[in-house]
């Protein structure tokens, strides 16, 4: 670390810089660096895919910025200090959510669905859901994205890692023909991608940030979805959410099929403990 903090006092113009850890995601480790101009976010990551990884955070904080309709933290240096890369980001400091944060929270994310956004489904390059490679191949229908590039990996995985049976899988013609259904009219947004609440900020001044995406054009309903996996956002953020972007006929069957990809994640990532919800969802529409 002695190494990487002296190229980084280069990098930044700092004289000096104190390192102090910082609680971490599952991938990375976090740091704040203290240096007489200012003070930073630092991540690094020993996953055999660091580099990458860090690469498709900026990659994906500098899409969300470009619709300026949300904060976003700013990236200010993405370096490689001997074999391991580093990320440098403006530091925020936050404070624990009120309702009328989480109500800017909800407007602000439905600006960034709103924000005008390409016509496929996908994105420019594959990039990472927690440390699970994440494929973003382009499509024009997004039936056709969430069950190729999202649905089927996971399961594969799962099957592979032994975590679920084969005689589980829903039947390849029954998941074609349940999202064809499902997913009509769906038009593209600009999404987070991995929206728990570990992954917004409220700044000390009130400012909701979205940090560490995993970003992609789809369905809005996807980061709505997320949003509720892990004990939800608090009602005025759904509401405020709600009075731009309606809650649709079927929200309840987009919750429960874009949870599932999230809970093949967490399957695959930490194993059996989620093996019941995974199958609770899978026998509910696929059995």
């Amino acid at each position: 670390m002695e190494k990487a903090l002296d190229r980084l006092k280069d990098i930044l113009g700092e004289p000096q810089l104190v390192a102090t850890p910082l609680s971490g995601g599952d991938t990375t480790q976090a740091f704040l660096l203290v240096g007489k101009n200012g003070r930073y976010f630092l991540k690094t990551s020993p996953h055999p895919d660091s580099l990458a990884l860090l690469q498709t955070e900026a990659e994906g904080l500098h899409a969300l910025n470009t619709t300026q309709t949300i904060a976003i933290p700013k990236v200010i240096a993405l370096e490689r200090i001997g074999a391991q890369p580093f990320l440098v980001l403006e530091y925020i400091e936050s404070k624990k959510p009120e309702p009328s944060d989480f109500e800017k929270l909800g407007h602000n994310l439905a600006a960034l669905h709103t924000a005008e956004c390409r016509n496929d489904f996908g994105a420019a390059s594959d990039n990472f859901i927690g440390s699970l490679p994440q494929s973003n191949r382009k499509h024009t229908h997004w039936a056709d994205f969430y069950i190729n590039e999202r649905i089927w990996p996971q399961l594969q995985m799962a099957v592979s890692n032994k975590l679920l049976g084969i005689s589980e899988l829903p039947k390849q013609e029954r998941l074609d023909k349940f999202c064809a259904d499902l997913f009509k009219d769906i038009t593209p947004s600009l999404l987070h991608g991995d929206l728990w609440g570990g992954n917004f900020l409220i700044s000390n001044s009130g400012t909701p940030y979205l940090i560490d995406p995993s970003h992609y054009r789809g369905h809005n309903e996807v980061d709505l979805a997320m949003s509720r996996l892990f004990g939800g956002f608090g009602p005025s953020f759904y509401q405020a959410y709600r009075e731009i972007i309606p809650t649709p006929l079927a929200e309840q069957e987009y919750i429960d099929l874009y949870q599932l990809y999230y809970l093949l994640v967490h399957l695959n990532l930490f194993g059996p403990a989620y093996h019941s919800q995974v199958s609770a969802i899978l026998n509910r529409y696929f059995r």
